[in-house]
């Protein structure tokens, strides 16, 4: 019955809106459509080979996903805070996100995460110590980034196909090492999100679909705020410029 169909559809959008409202959002976040039978072809970053890579087989790095649908990727690096505030709001909002971390941020409580993982978030490789990569060996660069394989492997049931290079810097012994290690996908990000402002990549300082958007795991000690803080500003900025968050790996 049509009816019946609409009035659930109503209560939904009223439980949706009445959450964002608890979280101090300005309007109910977009629902992404659904995830794609036939995924994107990944290329490196800006749809050009960067030295190759394509070439040899290694993973692409890229900011961007090829969609025509406007939504958004969110990202979080390194693990530093753990703010249960930031679970609750996430999982009650229903926000895919996708968490790169780091071994000696994330070891004085790996529990957080499990319980991330736990709500379905997908748990990705940051290196174990956040070094810059270009200036280490390969074999330095190869202990990074495949002893972080194993920590999450170990503490988490699964190795990750997600990798992000620290501070965005690779050489193609980065992605060499990340092959070997199992990785299949090195994306970085298009724009970062802070409590108080926005970055941008791109010179027109604007979301494209299909962005991959980077926060860190941060709280008062780094910023004039929370996480929570942080995502409601994220979830105004997008929705109000009708952009829905997806989940990252629905599309790779």
């Amino acid at each position: 019955d049509k009816t019946v169909i609409r009035a659930a559809r109503l209560r939904a959008e009223r439980a949706r809106l009445a959450t964002a409202r608890r979280w101090g959002l300005r309007s109910a976040p977009l629902v992404a459509p659904p995830a794609p039978v036939t995924k994107p072809r990944i290329t490196t970053r800006d749809g050009f080979e960067v030295d190759g890579h394509e070439e040899k087989g290694l993973p692409p790095v890229f900011t961007t996903v090829p969609t025509d649908k406007k939504i958004v990727f969110l990202t979080i690096d390194d693990g530093a805070e753990k703010d249960p505030a930031f679970l609750r709001m996430m999982s009650e909002l229903r926000i895919p996100y996708t968490a790169f971390l780091s071994d000696y941020l994330i070891k004085d409580d790996y529990g957080y995460f499990r319980k991330m993982r736990d709500r379905g978030i997908v748990l990705d490789n940051h290196t174990l110590h956040h070094p810059y990569l270009p200036a280490l060996s390969y074999a330095r660069q190869k202990h990074e980034i495949c002893g972080m394989q194993d920590v999450i492997e170990r503490h988490y049931g699964k190795r990750p196909a997600l990798f992000r290079p620290p501070y965005g810097n690779y050489n193609e012994d980065t992605l060499r090492a990340a092959k070997s290690c199992g990785i299949r996908y090195a994306p970085i990000w298009n724009e970062e999100v802070f409590v108080d402002h926005w970055e941008y990549r791109e010179w027109d300082r604007e979301l494209h679909p299909g962005d991959i958007v980077l926060s860190h795991f941060r709280g008062r000690e780094d910023w004039k705020g929370t996480m929570t803080d942080m995502v409601r500003r994220f979830l105004d900025k997008v929705t109000a410029e009708g952009y829905a968050v997806a989940r990252l790996e629905d599309y790779l």
